[in-house]
């Protein structure tokens, strides 16, 4: 039996799970109680990025605003930086500390930052092995093809090492902006700790998403036999 009602994945799964519900809740929480600060400085998210690039020695990487909320990320195969309306243009401690973020990853591309490096090279193959691997899995149980199955978990371990990797890169992002905020005075030492809350329940997502990978590829592992034993003839797709 695979996902459904099946026991081993409850178990093994289902605690991941709960954690990504309660992360996404956090950060969630920990966005609006920091957007209700406004930086002493009086810089927009725009311009605390761009400040903290000019500070890491990054420059000619513009920067955009994008649809959606909580969209921001840094796009290192087009060298630009895109923050969601809000903050872009707001002086929030919020927009601010995740605008600094994705400059603190402008700057890891700048110099060179080897996880990053690793990072960018797995995107690929992360993405085919999280879309392809689900089926190749089902049709290799549907069809008793064991090799199959270890190609579908072949590739959908790249995408749970990508999630490895990501997370130190993420961090780095975070502590890199948050030394930098205070280092040019944009931020206080007490609007930091406003900006750590918002910044440190991003990262719990990006754990709670790698612990639920780690989990899935567990039990996949277990059910298709890879660990050493043998999958019983009623372990059927549910």
């Amino acid at each position: 039996m695979f996902f459904g009602a099946d026991p081993l994945y409850l178990l093994l799964v289902t605690p991941a799970l709960a954690l990504a519900g309660w992360a996404q809740a956090r950060i969630m929480s920990a966005y609006r109680e920091g957007s209700r600060y406004r930086a002493h400085s009086g810089v927009t998210g725009a311009q605390a990025a761009q400040i903290v690039m000019q500070e890491g020695g990054v420059s000619g990487v513009p920067i955009e605003p994008v649809a959606g909320q909580l969209t921001d990320h840094y796009d290192p195969s087009h060298k630009v930086l895109r923050l969601s309306a809000g903050n872009f243009q707001e002086d929030s401690l919020a927009a601010v500390g995740v605008a600094a973020h994705e400059a603190g990853h402008a700057i890891q591309d700048a110099t060179h930052y080897p996880l990053l490096v690793v990072r960018n090279l797995m995107v690929p193959l992360a993405g085919l092995g999280s879309n392809a691997s689900t089926l190749l899995l089902i049709g290799g149980v549907a069809l008793q093809w064991p090799a199959l199955m270890y190609l579908a978990i072949g590739l959908f371990s790249l995408a749970v090492l990508f999630q490895v990797v990501n997370l130190p890169v993420e961090f780095n992002a975070s502590r890199r902006a948050r030394a930098m905020l205070q280092e040019s005075g944009l931020v206080s030492a007490q609007e930091d700790v406003v900006v750590g809350k918002v910044l440190n329940a991003a990262a719990l997502t990006y754990v709670a998403a790698t612990l639920t990978g780690v989990s899935q590829l567990l039990y996949f592992l277990i059910r298709t036999g890879a660990l050493g034993g043998r999958r019983s003839r009623n372990d059927d797709v549910a």
